[in-house]
């Protein structure tokens, strides 16, 4: 199989207000229609750039950010970037699921009817493909309209899934999405995600390093925001070439 590589970055490096060093000179590729997967332990900066992959760290106390990050040749962090395409080419789910306080039918099209979208048929279309493609719809089908909130913590993590799928993103983002799940709710959402990869590029931040060996096609280790390593799954976490991505995986830190 040729691989396509989707997100180039090269030699990102960012600074927080604080002085602390959140990523020391990345360089890294993201293939389309692969499960690429950021692990390591906590404070390594993963989700450092997961939010600077879709410029939320536009919102915070970012003083000094240098780099590239080219998607489709065109480098996201240039000022005169389209942010507002950016973010709908790039959705992300977060750890903690939170679901708007309205229906599930109106927590998938609250992004679409921000943009614009107001035709019933194209609404209800969306919502079925978004909630068929999340492994949703066969669960809530016949209570669309019904408050999200009502929804199991697995249903409502595929819901705020189904939400960033209605707007037909390019790539989808997720930080630690089954961290609060049960191991049957955590299989689904993995099962989901081996699914979506035939139509998007899937980019996540794993629980553990259990579920990153489960699911990752490629895998980049990050520790205190280095990249210590990155390639195939099976050679990361079979056969890794860094003494210390193998004393994480087997445990004897992080």
């Amino acid at each position: 199989m040729t691989l396509q590589t989707k997100i180039h970055i090269d030699e990102l490096y960012i600074r927080y207000s604080d002085g602390t060093e959140s990523l020391h000179g990345i360089t890294l590729d993201i293939y389309a229609n692969q499960i690429n997967v950021i692990f390591g332990p906590s404070g390594g900066g993963k989700s450092t750039l997961l939010r600077t992959l879709n410029r939320l760290n536009d919102l915070t106390d970012v003083v000094e950010q240098n780099g590239t990050v080219l998607l489709d040749g065109a480098d996201i962090l240039d000022p005169d970037y389209d942010v507002i395409q950016l973010r709908r080419n790039i959705g992300i789910v977060f750890a903690q699921a939170v679901p708007l306080p309205m229906s599930i039918y109106h927590n998938v099209t609250y992004g679409l009817e921000l943009a614009g979208v107001h035709n019933q048929p194209q609404l209800d279309a969306a919502v079925e493909r978004a909630l068929k493609q999340a492994a949703l719809w066969d669960e809530v089908s016949d209570r669309l309209h019904d408050p999200a909130h009502a929804l199991s913590g697995g249903q409502q993590q595929r819901l705020c899934l189904a939400r960033a799928l209605a707007l037909q993103p390019e790539i989808i983002m997720l930080d630690e999405p089954t961290s609060g799940l049960d191991p049957l709710s955590t299989a689904k959402v993995e099962h989901t995600l081996q699914e979506l990869k035939k139509e998007y590029t899937i980019i996540i931040a794993p629980s553990n390093v259990q579920q990153a060996a489960r699911i990752a096609d490629w895998a980049a280790f990050f520790l205190q925001g280095e990249l210590v390593e990155w390639g195939e799954s099976r050679q990361i976490f079979k056969n890794p070439q860094d003494s210390r991505t193998e004393e994480y995986i087997t445990g004897r830190f992080g």
